[in-house]
């Protein structure tokens, strides 16, 4: 597969690689055996990059991650991880003593002696203005509990903050194509600064992967249940803040775009790792089939002029007037 570079980390990534959330069971339930399984499917399909954070399952993403690539030294897979949310959400939790705390607690459910890459999880926004939380952040890397830090974030102001900061080697943003905004100034200006854009909520929660109508129903533990409004956290990160009806009817328009020999789901994935500026890409996966055609998607052939046209006028019609102003 692919690879593309970190190039404030000096290291590479599949273009499409794995986002882990599924995996702690925060989307209903996942068992331990399906979990490795699925982390080997992507892994023998090229991924070499898994994002996980320490809140999906309270840590039991990060332990399966740990399990898994116990039986594979040599550095070959690249772990991100994220923290932040474990204590509250108030811009003074932020500090050195609870990094550490929190970055020890994910080199214990990896293990590992140094994090790949930790990610400021999506803090509340007056954090990403505070330069003692950046050099709290390069103590980190100082003491070598972490190679690298980048940032988790809700709007496209908050990305350009955090581009602007040295010592940032990535942002993980809301992309794809019923979320168009940050091809805008986000991806620009992180070209510029060498600094990477990993992309989650690709499939707008699996939206875009054309399986659900207006009556399709999901677990009560999954959050695109108890968080359609925004009940939990940031309504984006459910179905992208699109309207779940909204969002259907707008999926199903999508779905009529894929070219011959492409899945919806697979269309959305080649939309995004074709846009100047990702680095990666982060679906989910919640079985080895989903893993293994998720990683199938860098493959496919560059998607033409003419399906781009028809996607942006579809997303200008459907859902631009809901959404676009937010974020």
């Amino acid at each position: 597969m692919e690879q593309r570079s970190f190039d404030r980390l000096g290291r590479t990534a599949s273009v499409v690689g794995l986002g882990t959330w599924q995996l702690g069971a925060d989307w209903g339930d996942v068992s331990e055996d399906d979990a490795l399984a699925i982390l080997d499917a992507a892994v023998a399909s090229g991924v070499t990059f898994i994002d996980t954070a320490d809140v999906y399952g309270d840590g039991r993403s990060e332990k399966l991650i740990g399990a898994y690539t116990a039986g594979r030294p040599g550095g070959q897979l690249f772990v991100a991880t994220k923290l932040g949310r474990r204590g509250p959400q108030d811009p003074s939790a932020f500090t050195l003593d609870n990094f550490r705390a929190w970055t020890d607690r994910s080199r214990a459910n990896l293990g590992v002696e140094t994090l790949d890459l930790v990610q400021l999880h999506c803090p509340p926004t007056a954090v990403f203005h505070k330069g003692e939380v950046y050099d709290a952040l390069d103590t980190l890397v100082e003491e070598k509990r972490v190679a690298g830090y980048g940032v988790s974030v809700e709007t496209c102001d908050e990305a350009l903050a955090a581009i602007a900061r040295p010592g940032v080697a990535s942002v993980q943003i809301i992309l794809n194509p019923f979320r168009r905004k940050p091809l805008e100034r986000v991806l620009p200006a992180a070209r510029e600064k060498g600094v990477a854009i990993i992309a989650r909520v690709p499939l707008a929660s699996g939206l875009l992967s054309g399986r659900y109508r207006h009556d399709s129903v999901f677990a009560a533990d999954d959050h695109r249940t108890y968080n359609r409004n925004g009940e939990s956290f940031d309504v984006g990160e459910t179905f992208s803040g699109v309207d779940f009806h909204t969002g259907v009817e707008a999926a199903e328009a999508f779905a009529a775009l894929a070219p011959e020999g492409a899945t919806p789901a697979q269309t959305a994935l080649r939309w995004i790792v074709q846009q100047p500026g990702v680095t990666t890409v982060i679906p989910g996966a919640r079985t080895v089939d989903q893993a293994r055609a998720n990683s199938a998607a860098a493959d496919l052939p560059e998607l033409d002029a003419g399906t781009l046209t028809a996607l942006a006028e579809l997303y200008d019609a459907r859902i631009r007037p809901q959404v676009h102003h937010r974020w």
